[in-house]
Parts: structure tokens; C-alpha cells; sequence
């Protein structure tokens, strides 16, 4: 299946154009999902048909769904009263109704997440085409289920569970339930599912496609988000110009914009494969006019980002890691070499990645940035390193 992840800067008409992607994919033949996820249902606007937590068939092969994150909440918080119930009781905790929870900060994203793994795994559909939120959010989202991974492993490390047999033991000693079963039973079923999520937005047939009007201010967003994108290994398929004014028209007022924005497409485009979508000079609502924003649909899959491992021992006597960062300044670059990972920082951006089994037998020696492009130089550490080379 095909993925199209799209995101822009806040007003940049992202959702309107995700809408025009989905709808595109669809005259294709493709059976295509769109998700939205914001709580006003701006892609129903768009389409023209109502979108909510049910899927509805906005047009031929073209699905919408709007995920709710409140069922999702209280569905889950349900869950885990269950499985707590022990604690609880000894506690003396009431349990809380799902009737009377609110959906907590983050619980739109995790049901965003969710729904995303969930038409990845149905089979159902050729294309997925997802709205995004605006790129910072998007880009925290996008990091999100590697990061909860990461968490979840050092707080509740898998190998811990060898101790199960001790825990009857360690739970009369304590003279309370000990939940930690149902604890590490949780913390599994929620790393495969995170990890399902991970796969799906690492997955070769998965792109971002970048939203913005042209200008400085979608100049300085568009550098932003291709930095925290490639910080995380992600393809970036193209970048959507959007409400490009007419360059031949009688208003001599537009003259100015038109110029900023022909500036910006000529900056944009020695460094992003564009595509243009002219102002229609009017919100556009409904099927027609999405049609008339002429659209690209999928396309074919981004090529896939490469981190290399160069070996140049017997020229140099190290391995070089090359990590593509465009964008990236020498001022706002920091790492941190910490066991078997590299904690690398880039501006607003941080990631810390596990190191290849290659690098692990090694010491850093150096870094470079040249060309948008992080050179990491590891020198193979004597104690570690097999004595033939």
C-alpha cells in the first residue's frame, strides 16, 4: 500500500489539498482512505461530505474518516482499570466511568496513530493518503512511536520478566498485589503496537509531501520540516506550492506578491521536486474544484534515505556514518556518544539512534558537516576489534 503522509505550515491549506490528493489517487482507480485529524471537520468541508469517527464514502473509491479520540480514551482507560483491578481494590480506588472521562492531551494523536496502523494492517485500501497536523505537531507525531518504544524498553525492560517466578514470593513479603504482570503484559502489547505504527511510517511505500505558499514564511517552514523529516530518516516525495497568484493580471497591486512568490519557486526549486496549484480565488469546497486544483496524486514511492557506513580503514583508519541533515547548521549541531547509541541533535530536532553493529566495536573520532551532510568518523577500538584488520 501506498502512504502519503501530508503536513505543511499552519494555513497553508494542507487539509484542502490532502483532500485533492485522496480524490486524485481515486479517479486513478485506487481505493483510497483519507484521514483528518483535526476536531472541526475542515476535510468534510473540503470534500463536501460530512467526515466523523463512522468511515463514508466521499466519491467513488474514495473513503473519509475522522478518528474520535474520546472513544479511543475511554476505551483503552477501560482496559487498564481491568487489569489493574487488583491494585485497585486493595487501593480502595473507585473505578472511573467512560461516561464521565475527556479525552487527556496526546489521546487525538495516539488515536491518529492507531487508525494509521489499523488501514495499513486492513488490506482494504490501495492509497492512504493521511492530513496531518501542521508540520511542528506533525513531526512530533511522526516521532512519537519510536519514542514511546524507546521509553517503554528502558522502563520495563523485556529480559526483566526472567524474575516472573518471584513475584508470588515478592508479593507476600510485600504483603500487597504485586501487578507487575499485568504491567509488563501491557507494556508488550503496547510496543507491538507502537512497533506496527513505526513500521508503517518507515515503510518504503511511505512519503511526506510538504504543503506551503510560497514566501519567507513557508520558505523558513519548509527548511525546518525537511530537517526534522530527514532527522528521521523519512522520504519527502515533493512540495505542494499552493494559491500561486496569476503572474499576467491588470491589478498592479499583485505585482509584488507575484514576485515574491516566482522568488521563492526558484529557491524551492533547486532543492525539492514542486509542484505549483494556482489561487482559484476562492475557499475550495466540494469534489469540482478539488478536481480543478489539478493535483498529483501518489506518484511513484520516494527513493529510500540512506545513512551509509563508508568503510575507509585502510585509507584512513575509520569508518565513516554519513547521516543526510539539509539544512542543518554547524552551531545548532550536538552528540553524544552514549553505549550503544547516538544521541544526535540538530536544531529544534533530537533523535537518539542505535548505533550499527559495525560502529559499536568503535570509538568516535570525529564529525564534519559539509553539504548537508553529517560525517561521523568512528575509529575501530583495539579491545573490540578483531586482530586480522
Amino acid at each position: 500500500m501506498r502512504t502519503l503522509l501530508i503536513t505543511g505550515p499552519g494555513g497553508s491549506g494542507r487539509t484542502t489539498l490532502a483532500a485533492a490528493t485522496a480524490l486524485a489517487a481515486a479517479a486513478e482507480g485506487d481505493r483510497t482512505l483519507v484521514l483528518g485529524t483535526d476536531r472541526t471537520d475542515t476535510l468534510g468541508a473540503a470534500l463536501g461530505v460530512p467526515t466523523g469517527p463512522a468511515p463514508v464514502e466521499a466519491a467513488p473509491h474514495l473513503t473519509a474518516w475522522r478518528p474520535d479520540p474520546a472513544a479511543d480514551f475511554r476505551r483503552d482507560l477501560a482496559a487498564l482499570q481491568d487489569r489493574a483491578s487488583s491494585a485497585l481494590d486493595f487501593l480502595g480506588a473507585s473505578r472511573l466511568d467512560p461516561e464521565e472521562l475527556t479525552p487527556l492531551p496526546g489521546a487525538g494523536e495516539l488515536a491518529l496513530l492507531r487508525a494509521l496502523r489499523d488501514a495499513a494492517l486492513s488490506e482494504r485500501y490501495d492509497t492512504l493518503v493521511v492530513d496531518l497536523p501542521p508540520a511542528p505537531e506533525a513531526l512530533a507525531l511522526l516521532a512519537l512511536p519510536e519514542e514511546l518504544r524507546r521509553c517503554l524498553r528502558r522502563l520495563l525492560p523485556p529480559e526483566r520478566q526472567a524474575a516472573r517466578a518471584l513475584r508470588p514470593v515478592l508479593g507476600r513479603l510485600a504483603g500487597v498485589p504485586m501487578p507487575a504482570e499485568w504491567l509488563y503484559e501491557t507494556a508488550a502489547r503496547w510496543d507491538l503496537e507502537l512497533g506496527a505504527v513505526e513500521a508503517v511510517i518507515a515503510d518504503r511505500g511511505t512519503a511526506v509531501r510538504l504543503v506551503a505558499e510560497p514566501g519567507p514564511a513557508g520558505g523558513d517552514a519548509l527548511r525546518t520540516a525537511r530537517l526534522g523529516l530527514a532527522l528521521r530518516g523519512l522520504r519527502t516525495d515533493m512540495v505542494i506550492a499552493n494559491r500561486l497568484l496569476p503572474e499576467a493580471s491588470p491589478d498592479t497591486w499583485l505585482a509584488g506578491p507575484v514576485a515574491q512568490q516566482r522568488k521563492a519557486l526558484e529557491e524551492w526549486r533547486e532543492s525539492h521536486t514542486v509542484h505549483t496549484v494556482a489561487h482559484l480565488g476562492r475557499d475550495p469546497r466540494g469534489t469540482d474544484d478539488l478536481t480543478t486544483l489539478a493535483v498529483p496524486g501518489t506518484g511513484q514511492p520516494a527513493p529510500a534515505a540512506d545513512w551509509p557506513v563508508t568503510d575507509r580503514l585502510d585509507a584512513d583508519g575509520v569508518l565513516v556514518w554519513t547521516i543526510p541533515l539539509p539544512g542543518a547548521l554547524r552551531e545548532e549541531l550536538d552528540l553524544v556518544r552514549r553505549g550503544d547509541e547516538l544521541v544526535v541533535t540538530a536544531g529544534a530536532f533530537r533523535r537518539v539512534v542505535p548505533l550499527p553493529s559495525a560502529l559499536r566495536r568503535c570509538t568516535v573520532d570525529g564529525a564534519a558537516l559539509r553539504e548537508g551532510e553529517l560525517r561521523i568518523r568512528f575509529a575501530p577500538d583495539p579491545k573490540l576489534w578483531p586482530q586480522d584488520r
